[in-house]
């Protein structure tokens, strides 16, 4: 921003010095041109003059000079502002021309433009009888004179004006850089008393962010600089104490979550063992006592599922989770999952089709993380599918393994895309589950891919279905280039017609 400014600055001030420059140059030129004016005025009455006191029987060439005589004594006379010489000439009708002095050459344009009875001038350059050449101002006027045709010139040096000029536009150009250095370094000066604070607080700043919350500005002074200072040093300890108490109430929540899912399971057990003493005798009781053993044992089971899916976000919350890779083949992972939801897609008649990799998927991971993860993603697609088929798609690449979850049931709305991942969220909390989930499967499924150095990604069409992609590296915390699979969600109720279906009996 620095140099922007610099140079933005020198440029200006480059324009406006240009700009004065020629104008005062032409204000002098147009001096210059205003005095030739005066003169060749002074000097076409004189010739006039002359030419009617020198008889007509006086030879041509001897009444030009004559004239041109009385134009120089008269400049001498009256101590003229201007040093010019003047040059009279006739322009005969068979094209001759006759100048006194002899020789001297006018610019032919301007001899036309006076021919046509125009006071006109032209800067010109004028050689020398040494051939040597010199810049000049010629302005030429047609007379009254008895001699038809005849013209008269004066050429006014430019040379030491030339030199004027040229000093003229060297002190103002010496005059502009010295400006734009002075004002080059004021800039510099004051810039950077305003930047290095800026830069202070963005370094401070940075280091607030990676956790050094005792980072502080120092504060110098009473000027706008330092009040910043002293406000980002009261954000800063704002900050800094909302953190701590976050950190404090994070920790407190882990805890306490811990602890209470720690406490729960001894009596989670007691009532176990009475529940399924009681169910074990439930063919002698009363249908409704029977009814009540069994969803006492089916409560049991899903409180069970909460507080083990509990321990395990609390131990992803502290940190304490660690990978037991092995070298494993994906589809065998795939087939022990899909065999804990076989008896979910029976009961509710869905139907699933598998496009499998005809080739092994090798890969280095933690089995039973893998298995959990497709075990969530496939009981999630068969109980929002709606009686609707479900379809599997497996695909490898050199550094990735993919894994396509689709359904054709409720779908997902774009906004709903990153929620379902978030613990205990429902798109519709009144719908039933069918597999008695505990909200928590999904989130830790994702905690689980990220653990592999994987993700997890939803897309989905409302009303028509939705799509799960679970994108493993084949090595944990390795790169993947690009996804075996692309993930996109479906347009239709009727899924593919390749791959292997499993029917009811089969299921």
């Amino acid at each position: 921003m620095l140099g922007t400014i610099i140079l933005a600055s020198a440029f200006v001030l480059l324009i406006l010095a240009m700009f004065v420059t020629n104008f005062l140059v032409g204000r002098f030129m147009d001096a210059k041109e205003e005095i030739a004016a005066q003169e060749i005025d002074r000097a076409r009455v004189a010739v006039e003059e002359q030419i009617a006191a020198t008889g007509a029987s006086s030879p041509l060439d001897v009444r030009l000079k004559t004239a041109r005589a009385a134009i120089v004594s008269r400049a001498v006379e009256g101590q003229e502002q201007a040093v010019y010489e003047p040059v009279i000439l006739v322009n005969e009708p068979e094209g001759e021309v006759i100048s006194a002095p002899e020789g001297y050459r006018i610019p032919e344009r301007l001899r036309s433009f006076v021919a046509q009875g125009q006071v006109a001038s032209q800067y010109a350059t004028i050689r020398r009888s040494d051939d040597s050449s010199y810049k000049a101002l010629i302005i030429g006027t047609p007379t009254d004179a008895e001699v038809p045709n005849l013209q008269v010139y004066l050429v006014m040096s430019m040379e030491n004006d030339e030199a004027t000029l040229a000093m003229l536009r060297g002190s103002f150009a010496g005059a502009a850089i010295l400006l734009i250095v002075l004002f080059v370094i004021i800039v510099w000066v004051a810039m950077n008393q305003l930047i290095t604070p800026v830069r202070s607080a963005s370094r401070i700043a940075e280091r607030f962010a990676d956790g050094h919350l005792r980072e502080r500005m120092v504060v110098d002074g009473r000027d706008e600089i330092a009040r910043l200072a002293m406000s980002f040093n009261t954000m800063a300890d704002s900050l800094s104490k909302k953190i701590q108490q976050l950190e404090e109430y994070g920790n407190f929540q882990r805890q306490f979550t811990s602890d209470v899912s720690h406490e729960l399971r001894t009596p989670l057990t007691t009532v176990r063992l009475a529940a399924d003493m009681i169910n074990s005798e439930s063919e002698e009781f009363a249908p409704h006592t029977k009814r009540a053993s069994q969803l006492l044992v089916q409560q049991l089971d899903l409180f069970e599922d909460l507080l083990n899916d509990l321990l395990e976000i609390s131990r992803y919350d502290a940190g304490a989770t660690e990978l037991s890779p092995t070298q494993l083949d994906m589809r065998e992972c795939i087939h022990a999952a899909w065999d804990q939801v076989r008896a979910l897609a029976k009961e509710l008649g869905v139907q699933v089709t598998f496009v499998p990799e005809d080739d092994p998927l090798p890969m280095v991971g933690d089995a039973r993380r893998i298995e959990r993860i497709l075990r969530n993603l496939f009981a999630n697609a068969v109980d929002h599918s709606e009686g609707n088929p479900v379809e599997i798609r497996t695909a490898m690449s050199a550094d990735a393994i993919a894994v396509t979850v689709t359904d054709h049931g409720v779908g997902l709305k774009p906004e709903q895309e990153e929620l379902v991942f978030e613990r205990f969220w429902r798109a519709d909390p009144s719908r039933e589950r069918h597999s008695g989930g505990t909200g928590l499967g999904l989130a830790i499924a994702l905690e689980d891919a990220h653990l592999h150095g994987g993700t997890i990604e939803a897309r989905g069409n409302i009303g028509v279905g939705s799509t799960f992609r679970v994108l493993l590296p084949r090595t944990p915390g390795g790169a993947i280039d690009k996804p075996p699979l692309p993930l996109e969600a479906p347009k239709s109720k009727e899924p593919s017609s390749e791959g292997i279906n499993l029917s009811q009996e089969e299921q």
